[in-house]
């Protein structure tokens, strides 16, 4: 999905208008229920499904959006209150008729404006386990004041205690730019209302932005096409995008039809990285999951993943048999026998191949190797990976990360997944999926390798690999949120990632 401007966005929803003025009620209720939506989600993933939402809204379209979602979730059983932070009288057009129908509901409110109604919140107890920041839309610039600066600073004060979402944008970042005023409230999730904002794909935006998803607004689709992508040669994974590429299955398959995903890891130091792998692969959808590994992995690997294949063999000469992917690297070491394994791997794979980790480190400084394999190559490095096989300093790779990975996808041929905050997804002539799932707690040992194991196995089921990596990278960030939300950022492991999965894949489709 393109990024565009916060005033392309305006113009095209004014457009709308002129067409047919009802457009501006009907988007604002779209608005309503795609931030109810995003709401009742965290409410189910940290199983708090009766909490109570404060909704802190601002005098313009953005409030609108909260009280229309105040409707909607007093309608599935939660507890919404609005805190309006400017006077009542400052409503207008859309906002106010949805305000005056939430007030008629019956909803709770309460008028925040001026400096003692903030300061008798200093003695409050804990705050609500969600809080929404509706103060200010895309339009805004600079430094929040007078009482939405209050608002902003009671958000920022109560996040520890609570999950804030931000509609449309938080409150204080740049919605062209992705600057951030001093004071901009830290959300844990944004709801994009129809288009992400360019500035939301800028590395400062991320540290507010948190986890970004889509609210459909019912912009007509000649309006929506028409507009300039803002980002060329840059894209969004969407939650849309993750549905429309993962295949339907068929009612007549069976385990032969998601096909085998070959993996190819283990050693006696790190043995677990290839049991994390299996368990992404065998929630990935993929019919079969074969391990080759080391003997100190056999144990781990059939306790923890019984579903899958296992030997005990990691030779150069191990046989592929009828692979319909292959992944080689978790905890494999870098000692010659697994250098000569990944350069057979290079000359003979039969199919599609994924090299994680240790595979890529044995070819530092080597990008051209890759080029004359036969089949498709998925690379997975961090930076610090992908410093060493292009040769420069890791700082060169941070300085410009969508640049790095394209140019890596130049030298070796292959597509390249850059893993860090925004994960990125590069192949050439194609553009760069910029995924935006995720979170701090995901920076823990073995999630990559869960990584590497969900992307096998997507690509066994015939999935292309551009299209496998960026489902892989959004359903791994997805992951990753859920499990958060139930374990905190501090105490996740890469195996919440794995137990999370099912409801990642549920998020993006009914099956």
């Amino acid at each position: 999905m393109k990024f565009v401007t916060s005033q392309t966005m305006r113009e095209a929803e004014n457009r709308a208008i002129a067409k047919n003025v009802a457009a501006a009620m009907f988007m604002m209720d779209a608005a309503g229920r795609g931030l109810t939506q995003a709401i009742r989600n965290l409410a189910t993933w940290s199983r708090r499904p009766d909490s109570v939402v404060r909704l802190l809204a601002g005098p313009g379209n953005n409030g609108g959006d909260a009280f229309a979602a105040a409707l909607y979730l007093k309608e599935i059983g939660m507890h919404p209150e609005v805190w309006l932070a400017c006077p009542k009288e400052k409503l207008r057009g859309p906002a106010k008729a949805f305000f005056e129908h939430m007030v008629q509901d019956g909803i709770p409110w309460r008028e925040m404006v001026g400096e003692k109604a903030w300061a008798s919140l200093s003695l409050e107890p804990l705050p609500p386990f969600i809080l929404v920041d509706a103060l200010l839309g895309t339009g805004a610039k600079g430094e929040p004041t007078g009482d939405i600066r209050r608002a902003v600073d009671y958000l920022r004060t109560r996040s520890p205690f609570s999950l804030v979402v931000a509609a449309d944008i938080p409150t204080g970042m740049n919605a062209d730019t992705g600057a951030l005023a001093e004071c901009a409230v830290q959300a844990d999730v944004t709801v994009a209302m129809g288009f992400p904002k360019a500035g939301m794909a800028a590395p400062e935006a991320m540290e507010a932005l948190g986890s970004l998803v889509l609210a459909y607004i019912g912009l007509p689709a000649e309006l929506a096409e028409a507009m300039p992508d803002a980002a060329p040669g840059l894209q969004w994974i969407s939650r849309p995008d993750v549905r429309r590429i993962l295949p339907r299955r068929r009612h007549d398959s069976h385990k032969g039809t998601y096909g085998r995903a070959l993996l190819l890891g283990g050693s006696a130091r790190y043995p677990g990285a290839i049991v994390l792998a299996a368990a992404g692969a065998a929630r990935s959808g993929a019919g079969l999951v074969d391990v080759s590994t080391v003997a100190e992995a056999m144990g781990p690997l059939v306790a923890r993943v019984p579903e899958a294949i296992a030997r005990a063999d990691l030779s150069a000469e191990i046989a592929l048999e009828n692979p319909a992917a292959i992944l080689a690297g978790p905890g494999l070491g870098r000692d010659p026998e697994a250098r000569r394994l990944v350069a057979r791997l290079l000359r003979e794979t039969p199919c599609p191949l994924v090299l994680d980790a240790d595979a890529i480190s044995v070819l530092e400084g080597k990008p051209e190797a890759i080029r004359p394999c036969a089949q498709p190559v998925i690379l997975t490095p961090h930076p610090g990976e992908l410093a060493k096989l292009l040769g420069v300093d890791v700082s060169q790779i941070q300085k410009d990360r969508p640049a790095a990975a394209r140019e890596a996808a130049e030298r070796t041929g292959a597509v390249v997944v850059l893993k860090g905050a925004g994960t990125l997804v590069a192949k050439t002539g194609h553009p760069t999926w910029i995924n935006l799932t995720g979170n701090p707690g995901m920076a823990c040992g073995g999630s990559g390798d869960v990584f590497a194991g969900l992307l096998a196995g997507l690509l066994a089921q015939g999935i292309p690999p551009y299209e496998a990596a960026a489902v892989a990278a959004w359903l791994h960030g997805t992951a990753g949120d859920i499990a958060a939300m139930r374990m905190t950022q501090y105490a996740l492991k890469a195996g919440d990632i794995v137990h999370a999965l099912p409801e990642a894949f549920r998020s993006a489709s009914a099956r």
